[in-house]
């Protein structure tokens, strides 16, 4: 984490990029940082051409005076590495280093994120770079972070990578016979006689329309491995970083709910999380709360940086609107609100040239404090000064967790069949905004993690049950939790191989069903189903189970076709627990209805009660609790308070049973002392 002993307030600030501009310029720059009460900048993240400029020559003279202006006027610094585009002169010297895509172009130099993760030559000049900037700023005692390259993305099918790839898979599996048993290879006569006849899944060999493959166990190896190399050449740069700085406080920053990389399996290398947060125009508040939500639940609840947002407009989606006055105040805190220490942006000065010079910035085109945008800014930054340290370190004690796994997210959209209308983050989102906006505090956790502090556990189209997971979610039923998962769930193990004697496979005996066939509904057509008095519809994918000790909970199982009658959802119980299927896919009124009453059976208190959309969310420590009101409308609401407690934005305290305004986008922070209702009781 952070070094809270070093901090007395949430940093404010983001990426610098000064090498842009003329040097005279900077002061000025400095002096609009101090009045938007900007205390943190981002500095280095492009500038590898310019600081190494040949083979062994590094030169950070302009970088030092950067530094000395940044610690001049008080400014911490996050130092990045540099490493996230390589020089021009690199990729013309050693072209090993350039990418080749998944249809078999070996990429020329340009754009970003060009770099073969298995070449030698980044695998050498990546990291050393990183030792050679550690050694250069060791002991600056501004530098708070280490931010390694930058958005970690993208694959690559070169023949480095084809020759690691065979490396790993040696590693993994011992033998090709190993290999060919967990890839089902005797099917098409895939067999494998050694592993150099081991070739790339790409659109050459394995991929096919749509980014599916053939041979799902091959490409779902391979995007481990992909994830396992990238992660690779970051933790050789973090080994430079700690040789010289050996309390380095190491991050890279990861995207919103971003499929390429485990970051599961990344963020038990980072002491800190950091997440780039765009929502895109039209994005329901709840899918970014999922996004915030899931990087704190990536180090067990830590909490984590907001390394990047915009401050006005983004540049890189169809339709690039504004943030709306306000809506910059309200996602700043709402990643407060979900357990961000820092409040950062992308990008501190506009560029004049490029692919982001639209993109929004603290310091316009216009170079002036005088924008509706700045102003905002400098308020947000004056609130944050007044905060000071009140929440820093407060974490979320959820009592609801979601399942979110990236095995199953690849796994399931690499596959041919059974519908293509399947999407992984979908069917998480049903269940996960369901409780939140109900007001439920929810983990997404990884279904390895401990459970048992949590009431409710959603495990969402758990398609791939890996290992011993089964068994962490048998000992949470059997000791007392309340299990919840949907359809197609339980199909096959690790390797994408389907787990035989009856669907869901290992999770049979926990749910008390057997699922004898999947109907995939076309797009617009739909079954339906009965549930607390009221019809729902049943799409995607209707499984026809049967029971096995379950109990059906619907009214009367689905209406239509042949399987009218086949049970819906049901009930097992288990040891002291229980454990529900959901055999379709529902729409929101529904996930809302039925999680709410298993939120009730289980004494779930939600933060507060409070009109639709508007979000309360729940930080505690050291005998105090904070409760942030986000109201995502434009209309102003009233909500009851149903404790005593003091409001450390606007000031002044307020009995239990007060009503408050909160006017569009606006955002109230309450403390509360322990003990006290609400905040969800664990």
């Amino acid at each position: 984490m952070l070094d809270y002993t070093k901090l007395d307030k949430i940093l404010y600030g983001g990426d610098y990029n000064p090498e842009q501009w003329p040097e005279e310029t900077w002061p000025e720059d400095m002096r609009m940082f101090r009045l938007a009460g900007i205390d943190i900048l981002t500095l280095n993240v492009f500038s590898w051409a310019a600081i190494q400029p040949s083979e062994d020559c590094y030169d950070f003279s302009r970088l030092d005076r950067i530094v000395e202006l940044a610690e001049k006027n008080g400014i911490r610094i996050c130092m990045a590495t540099s490493t996230g585009a390589h020089p021009a002169w690199m990729a013309m010297r050693h072209p090993d280093i350039l990418r080749t895509d998944e249809h078999g172009i070996r990429r020329k130099f340009g754009s970003r994120h060009n770099s073969c993760p298995n070449s030698p030559t980044y695998l050498k000049y990546g990291p050393a770079l990183a030792g050679a900037l550690a050694q250069h700023y060791r002991g600056r005692e501004s530098i708070v972070a280490w931010h390694i390259s930058n958005e970690y993305s993208g694959e690559c099918y070169c023949e480095n990578c084809e020759k690691a790839f065979r490396d790993w898979l040696k590693e993994k599996y011992g033998t090709i016979e190993a290999v060919n048993a967990a890839w089902d290879t005797a099917f098409w006569g895939h067999t494998f006689y050694g592993f150099e006849e081991i070739v790339v899944p790409d659109y050459r060999s394995e991929m096919f329309e749509g980014g599916r493959t053939t041979f799902q166990g091959i490409s779902l190896d391979y995007r481990r491995f992909m994830s396992d190399s990238m992660l690779r050449e970051c933790l050789l740069e973090a080994d430079e970083i700690r040789s010289a700085v050996p309390d380095a406080v190491i991050t890279t920053n990861f995207m919103a709910l971003y499929k390429g990389l485990d970051y599961a399996k990344w963020a038990k290398h980072l002491d800190v999380v950091a997440l780039d947060c765009y929502p895109s125009n039209g994005d329901p508040w709840t899918r970014t709360s999922m996004t915030h939500d899931q990087m704190r639940g990536l180090k067990n609840g830590d909490p984590y940086m907001l390394m990047e947002q915009t401050p006005s407009v983004t540049n890189w989606q169809p339709y690039n609107a504004l943030k709306r006055p306000g809506v910059l105040r309200l996602l700043s805190w709402q990643a407060v609100a979900h357990g961000a220490d820092t409040v950062m942006f992308f990008q501190m000065k506009q560029s004049i040239g490029a692919c982001e010079k639209y993109h929004g910035a603290v310091i316009s085109h216009a170079g002036s404090e005088d924008t509706r945008v700045f102003r905002e800014i400098a308020a947000l930054g004056t609130e944050l000064k007044d905060l000071g340290a009140r929440t820093l370190g407060s974490r979320t004690a959820a009592s609801a967790a979601v399942l979110f796994d990236w095995d199953n997210w690849w796994a399931i959209e690499n596959s041919a069949g059974p519908s293509t209308d399947i999407r992984y983050l979908t069917e998480v989102g049903r269940m996960y905004s369901a409780l939140r906006s109900m007001n439920y505090d929810v983990d997404l956790v990884a279904p390895d993690q401990p459970l048992d502090t949590y009431r409710l556990v959603c495990a969402p189209l758990w398609y791939m049950v890996k290992g011993r997971d089964d068994e962490n979610v048998r000992r949470y039923v059997a000791g007392g939790g309340t299990f919840v998962t949907s359809f197609f769930s339980g199909i096959v193990q690790e390797n994408d191989l389907v787990t035989t004697g009856g669907y869901p496979g290992k999770l049979r005996d926990i749910l008390g069903i057997w699922v004898e066939e999947n109907d995939a509904l076309p797009s617009g057509s739909q079954n339906s189903f009965r549930y607390g008095g009221r019809e729902y519809p049943a799409g995607i994918l209707c499984d026809i189970l049967h029971l096995r000790g379950a109990q059906q909970i619907d009214e009367g199982g689905y209406t239509g076709d042949f399987y009218k009658g086949s049970p819906v959802v049901t009930v097992n119980h288990f040891g002291k627990g229980r454990a529900y299927y959901i055999a379709t896919a529902s729409g929101p009124e529904f996930y809302r209805s039925f999680l709410g009453d298993l939120c009730r059976e289980q004494g779930m208190e939600p933060v507060m009660e409070v009109p639709a959309d508007v979000e309360a969310t729940c930080r505690r420590k050291e005998g105090a609790r904070f409760v942030f009101l986000l109201n995502h409308k434009a209309e102003a609401v009233k909500v009851r308070i149903p404790w005593d407690c003091a409001e450390l934005l606007k000031g002044g305290t307020y009995p239990a049973g007060s009503e408050i305004g909160l006017a569009g986008y606006d955002v109230r922070i309450f403390e509360i002392p322990d003990g006290s209702a609400g905040c969800q009781q664990v």
